[in-house]
């Protein structure tokens, strides 16, 4: 896993993303070799997330081929014309989603980042979860919602809330690049990841 790809869009919550980059930052100082970047759905320069965040970002997400997408959501309940509803509406990050899938890539969901994955048809037959208050519009796809924070089926997980994306982060970080490495990400960063991760029985 080479190329980290995390998504942006406007009304992304800012943790949702910055939070799985800086985990990742501090594995490359650790030994990790991927290149990760933020990229956006279209040629465009910057982003705003949902907190009024400015995001400078890396170009746009057709530019790579990534091993891994990470979703952030953000804005999912607040009906507004940003934010992963107004995304899964609009159709684009879905449709790239599902053609990062087709090619190979990881696709990793955090909070209602998990609802564009299911809106792209990703996590069809599934095991997932989201957000909790959007865990009803998950019910209503053809995913199998489970209670955890973390669920790992192997090239689609996803994780519940904001600060479930350090957790999501971190697993993948052990994953990919071994348990030292991540132990060594948590130890720097002060951070002790919560509950197991779910995998597929």
């Amino acid at each position: 896993m080479e190329t980290v790809a995390i998504a942006c869009f406007d009304g992304f919550d800012e943790l949702d993303a910055i939070g799985p980059y800086e985990v990742f930052e501090n594995a490359r100082a650790f030994g990790a070799t991927w290149d990760v970047s933020l990229r956006p759905v279209g040629d465009r320069s910057t982003v705003t997330a949902s907190h009024g965040l400015t995001v400078e970002v890396d170009g746009p997400l057709d530019a790579v081929s990534p091993d891994l997408l990470v979703v952030p959501g953000g804005g999912w309940n607040s009906g507004e014309d940003a934010g992963a509803r107004a995304a899964a509406r609009r159709g684009e990050l879905p449709d790239a989603i599902a053609a990062a899938h087709d090619a190979g890539a990881t696709v990793a969901g955090v909070c209602t980042g998990g609802m564009l994955l299911a809106r792209a048809g990703v996590l069809d037959g599934r095991p997932a979860v989201t957000h909790r208050g959007a865990l009803d519009d998950l019910r209503a796809t053809a995913a199998d919602v489970v209670e955890a924070r973390v669920v790992d089926d192997g090239d689609a997980l996803t994780a519940g809330g904001v600060t479930s994306g350090l957790d999501l982060a971190v697993h993948l970080v052990g994953r990919e690049w071994g348990e030292t490495v991540a132990d060594r990400v948590t130890t720097e960063m002060e951070y002790e990841p919560r509950g197991p991760v779910h995998h597929r029985e």
